[in-house]
């Protein structure tokens, strides 16, 4: 039967209020020129809690009241997590000593079997087309049947392999649907194990990122499998793999085609957002979900490294894999509903058999936490920001989130990948000056006097969707702009702070301001450049809001 239920909510969708009232206290002068008003000393001029009043920075960029952000707390799930407790534990140590003469043993089965694999499938790919070079013919046909024959070898060595990682036994439940009712298989993705597995089980056509051409051994392997080869950040070479998913499962001489729609391993307590490419063509889809039950030891490849994970999996005395087929899901019967809901239909589907909650998390998300890995960071998984809903809500791509946590990284985050308003201002060479605190204020929905790259990422991704802001952008710069030069130089910028209720800046702050605007680094703000820095960075729409409005506010102290 398909299923049809519709998906539940994600765990987490961060909305935006008004629970913070603005109250704009500035007495606006209207002159269109940089200004000078006096301070009194004592009056505070660093985020330490005073000053600034409450009023909202941005009332200008919409016609209503500003949409401030939602109280609601961040959702705890951390579908990438490896709950394997570190080497210490006296159980792990007893094991892996009683397991060892197991292990090394296993050891040499895994080798042979990888040898006597890689060899029958280079006979079986002997004077055959390369996958590449076929790939570039129009109705390339299928491996011929002998060649499909010889790759048994192959698949039983894959069996040897599970074998030789503790999977002694796996159980089955279900069996898979006839090709011609579901030419598409998807699995979640928890392990490298599940390739291997279905290797063995079904010889399917895979769909994998075409670096894993180079892998030694592997490549050679996959190739057998008749890859469909695919560059996830390269819009054509989607579109090429949807339609060669197509093509290979309108016929029948193709073995299926499995995809793992995640996009990435999880740790199996969670379903992270699908991605579409098994959905736009519209054709029956198997779910299979796959377990691994564990009692001391989390199976899953997540924040572990491989070589700890594969030790593990020699030092046990035995590996459970429970590996179930679902009944079929069909496509929409209303035409209007998309790919969207198809994948949302299967995850559902999924969800419910796995006893699991979908999430907003993504593909997106490991990236940004590897990230956070790479660069030394602690609690990495504070770093990510739900990335299927934050690019669904405001269009935001995995590039531009990476793009914008490199400067979040670089104004050096604490351990809990906090960041406090002085170091967020000191990163653009700005002192955290009233109008600073008013504008990181908005980020700080929570009060804490420090925000995440989560606040960061949607704050800067809602202000680009208020109804002005890139006519804002433009008004800033042909306010600003020298008229002899049509560029914004250091003199302009000077100006525009000072009419922004800065206080006077260094010689290396302003440097770092300009450095920061002037994108192409000809030593002028083009208008290119102004707005390519104000899409990445919107807030600093801020610092021009007195130009923009032809006035120069005078903060009352």
């Amino acid at each position: 039967m398909a299923s049809r239920n519709p998906s539940p909510a994600s765990l987490s969708t961060p909305l935006l209020s008004d629970s913070i009232s603005p109250t704009p206290t500035p007495t606006p002068t209207t002159n269109g020129h940089a200004g000078h008003h006096h301070v009194d000393e004592e009056s505070p001029t660093v985020c330490d809690g005073g000053g600034g009043g409450e009023g909202d920075p941005f009332a200008f960029l919409s016609e209503d009241r500003p949409a401030w952000w939602s109280p609601r707390g961040v959702s705890p799930a951390d579908p990438f997590r490896n709950g394997t407790p570190g080497w210490c534990g006296a159980y792990e140590l007893v094991r892996a000593l009683v397991c060892a003469p197991v292990a090394a043993a296993r050891l040499v089965l895994f080798g042979l079997s990888i040898a006597v694999g890689y060899a029958a499938t280079w006979v079986a790919l002997r004077g055959w087309v390369d996958v590449r070079e076929r790939a570039a013919q129009e109705g390339a046909g299928p491996m011929p049947a002998w060649r499909r024959r010889l790759m048994w070898i192959t698949r039983i060595s894959a069996r040897c392999i599970l074998f030789s990682f503790g999977y002694h036994w796996i159980r089955k439940k279900g069996k898979p649907a006839p090709r011609e009712i579901a030419p598409i298989v998807v699995s979640n993705h928890v392990s490298y194990i599940e390739p291997i597995y279905f290797f063995y089980e079904l010889f399917p056509t895979i769909v994998s990122s075409d670096s894993h051409d180079s892998i030694p051994f592997v490549g050679t392997i996959i190739r057998a499998m008749q890859v469909i080869y695919v560059d996830r950040f390269s819009p054509a070479s989607r579109k090429s793999a949807v339609n060669e998913i197509k093509r290979k499962a309108a016929c029948n001489s193709f073995p299926r085609v499995l995809l793992f729609p995640e996009g990435t391993t999880t740790n199996g307590r969670f379903l992270i957002s699908f991605q579409h490419g098994a959905f736009i063509p519209g054709y029956p889809v198997q779910p299979v979900i796959v377990r691994y039950p564990h009692v001391h030891f989390d199976q899953s490849w997540g924040n572990i490294s491989l070589g700890k994970l594969m030790f593990k999996m020699f030092t046990q005395f035995h590996n459970f894999m429970e590996v179930e087929y679902l009944p079929v899901v069909y496509p929409p019967e209303i035409k209007q509903e998309n790919a969207l809901h198809f994948a949302e239909n299967t995850s559902y589907a999924m969800a419910h058999a796995l006893n699991v909650i979908p999430t907003s998390y993504s593909y997106g998300d490991s990236m940004i936490m590897a990230r956070a890995v790479e660069d030394g960071k602690v609690n990495c998984s504070n770093y990510m920001v739900e990335m299927a809903w934050v690019k669904e809500t405001y269009g935001v791509s995995t590039s531009e989130a990476m793009a914008l946590l490199e400067d979040f990284l670089g104004m050096s985050p604490d351990k809990d990948g906090r960041v406090n308003a002085q170091d967020f201002w000191a990163h653009f060479g700005l002192n955290c000056t009233p109008l600073c605190k008013k504008i990181f204020q908005y980020f700080d929905f929570e009060a804490k006097e420090s925000i995440t790259f989560r606040q960061f990422l949607i704050g800067c991704a809602h202000l680009r969707k208020q109804p002005s802001f890139q006519d804002a952008c433009e008004t800033a710069f042909e306010r600003c702009r020298n008229p002899l030069t049509s560029h914004i130089g250091r003199e302009q910028l000077a100006d525009v702070l000072r009419s922004s209720m800065l206080e006077l800046m260094t010689d290396n702050g302003m440097m770092k301001l300009f450095k920061t605007l002037d994108v192409d680094d000809d030593d002028g703000i083009s208008k290119d450049d102004l707005m390519a820095s104000l899409t990445k960075f919107p807030f600093m729409i801020a610092l021009f809001a007195g130009r923009i409005n032809g006035e120069v506010y005078i903060e009352i102290v």
